[in-house]
């Protein structure tokens, strides 16, 4: 039976919270679902938990809780990718119609799973939490606050805080916005440039009561480097030689502009061989060519190139079942998966700190 709804988590060294996260999602869904006939919690939800390059007990904590439950997957890539990355393999994992992002250090509460839901079924597309009383450091709290002023004057976009891992979205949106480098911070963004429809909430957030935070300060001038690459992807992502090609046409307009100046000065007998005029206005013009072949290349690389491939590289997949006529994984710690096959189109769906 097809899982309802499905939780995508990335993890990296987080071995204390795992297993009271699970039984928090599992807790909360057995309060507020209604179980169809042959239907248990266990068969209306996964969790697809993502290893990014833990180094603790995290990944051996996981293959403990799938021995118990048949309704967990585990992605384990071949290092630390990100986070972008890690969410990239999770949503290529899922299945179900409603998939929930969470991190997995227990900030994020499973009690407002319901609420998410409730919110989702007003026509919203994307639900993004809100941390209104946010329990982090200064340190944190203050750069975020910056970032999503930004972020609501570039984009246009309202939400307190577009950076908030906790989410609710439909199968539509996931399978429509593409993750790379660290855009999972512009995912509100990009699905309300393809007009899907946004909603928030407001959430709890605790305070983090194991491990430590993997995000430090560098995080403000990659995401100020990443809402320069979401503005120019929402207005330019499909054409791009428009980009491009103002700049280079005004670049050779000027620069042509200022030689036929000097050449007319120059049949009138004036010297123009040491003038600065004439160095700036060749380099115009040739600045200005290379923009419009500049333009006309991304232009072609985007005809020619759907999708690249994947930013990740998986070590292996486990989950509860193994392959048709296998041990189940009581007697076997789970299949290796080649990588190759589980990221090809054939075998897989498409597709805060």
């Amino acid at each position: 039976m097809t899982p309802r709804i499905s939780f995508a988590i990335p993890f990296m060294n987080e071995e204390a919270t795992l297993a009271e996260l699970y039984e928090g999602i599992s807790a909360s869904l057995e309060d507020c679902l209604e179980f169809a006939p042959g239907e248990t919690a266990t068969s209306a939800f996964e969790v697809v938990f993502v290893d990014d390059g833990s180094t603790d007990g995290s990944v051996k904590q996981v293959e403990q809780l799938i021995e118990q439950h048949s309704n967990i997957t585990l992605i384990q890539l071949r290092g630390n990718f990100g986070k972008s990355a890690a969410l990239a393999a999770a949503f290529s994992r899922v299945s179900g119609d409603v998939v929930f992002t969470m991190d997995a250090d227990l900030q994020d509460d499973p009690k407002e799973i319901p609420r998410f839901l409730e919110e989702l079924d007003k026509g919203y597309d994307l639900v993004s939490g809100y941390k209104k009383k946010r329990n982090d450091p200064i340190t944190k709290v203050l750069p975020s606050r910056v970032f999503n002023a930004l972020v609501r004057r570039v984009t246009g976009i309202t939400l307190h805080d577009v950076n908030c891992g906790f989410k609710a979205y439909r199968r539509s949106v996931i399978d429509n916005v593409q993750l790379y480098g660290e855009l999972h911070r512009f995912v509100p963004v990009l699905a309300h440039w393809r007009r899907f429809r946004i909603g928030e909430i407001a959430v709890l957030h605790h305070p983090r009561m194991h491990g430590v935070s993997k995000f430090g300060g560098g995080r403000f001038f990659r995401g100020l480097m990443d809402l320069f690459t979401v503005y120019f992807l929402l207005k330019y992502e499909r054409r791009p030689a428009h980009f491009f090609g103002a700049l280079g046409t005004f670049s050779t307009i000027t620069g042509v502009g200022i030689c036929g100046y000097l050449a007319v000065i120059w049949a009138m007998g004036a010297s123009i061989g040491h003038r600065p005029l004439l160095t700036l206005g060749v380099l115009l013009t040739v600045v200005g060519v290379q923009f419009l072949v500049m333009g006309l290349l991304a232009e072609l690389l985007i005809y020619l190139t759907s999708q690249g491939r994947p930013p990740y590289v998986i070590r292996r997949v486990v989950d509860h079942e193994s392959e048709s006529g296998d041990p189940p994984l009581s007697r076997r710690r789970g299949r290796l998966t080649d990588a190759r096959r589980s990221t090809s189109p054939s075998s897989a769906p498409d597709p805060e700190d």
